[in-house]
């Protein structure tokens, strides 16, 4: 956790990819993105596997081209996304005192570990009462120290205000999958999470998700938002995200 902690602080590198992202209440959508130094931009391409006509792919370049030239918009995703990146940093700084961990399996690349809520741990933050009720496992890369996968699966209900506010249904799932998509950068390229219950406390995170993400390929040094909403105003609508 320590090793994906400093590589996360340090990788200061910028992608553009394809993002695959199924959610029951809206259906399949295909999007490019273009991460800056400024900030992210993505355009919707497809709907449900059919490219979008060209009304509302004008529409999507207004509305990228808006927040591109917007610092409301702008101040509103960094702080956002700050708050992502705090919550997540947060969540990784837990994950050895808030499990018990046994070796499950083991090869020359890689080694898997076991995991199993610790009864000692008391979680700090209704998110992390979710986190902590987990069991699973993590496959980490041996050479580099770095996050392969992680699978979990809530092995109980999870109340909140005895769930007057909320409850979290024993049974969900998550599935992170990792890759090196260059020299020691790593990026999680899917997510699966499915959770029911009355309320979720990951603010970024659905709890009906599938999302995919493919065709990693760097963003230029010093790209602009305008750049960028220039890139996406150019990519093709008709290739398929690679599954």
């Amino acid at each position: 956790m320590q090793k994906e902690l400093v590589a996360d602080h340090n990788d200061q590198s910028r992608w553009q990819y394809r993002d695959l992202d199924r959610k029951p209440e809206v259906g399949e959508a295909l999007y490019q993105v273009v991460e800056t130094d400024h900030g992210s931009v993505k355009k919707k391409l497809q709907q449900d596997g059919r490219p979008l006509d060209a009304e509302a792919l004008r529409a999507e370049d207004a509305r990228i081209w808006a927040f591109a030239n917007d610092p409301s918009q702008q101040a509103k995703q960094r702080k956002e996304g700050e708050q992502d990146d705090k919550r997540a940093e947060n969540l990784l700084k837990m994950f050895p005192d808030a499990f018990l961990w046994s070796i499950k399996g083991e090869n020359n690349e890689t080694v898997t570990f076991a995991f199993t809520p610790n009864p000692d741990f008391t979680p700090p933050t209704m998110e992390s009462r979710v986190f902590s009720a987990m069991a699973g496992e993590i496959v980490a890369n041996k050479a580099q120290n770095r996050v392969l996968t992680i699978k979990g699966k809530l092995i109980r209900d999870v109340k909140f205000g005895w769930g007057l506010l909320g409850k979290m249904d024993a049974g969900g799932s998550f599935n992170v999958e990792r890759r090196e998509i260059a020299p020691g950068i790593w990026a999680i390229v899917e997510s699966h999470v499915h959770i029911s219950g009355k309320a979720l406390f990951f603010k970024t995170i659905g709890e009906q998700e599938d999302e995919v993400k493919t065709q990693f390929r760097r963003t230029p040094p010093a790209t602009t938002l305008q750049q960028a909403a220039d890139i996406l105003k150019a990519e093709p609508t008709s290739l398929s995200a690679e599954r």
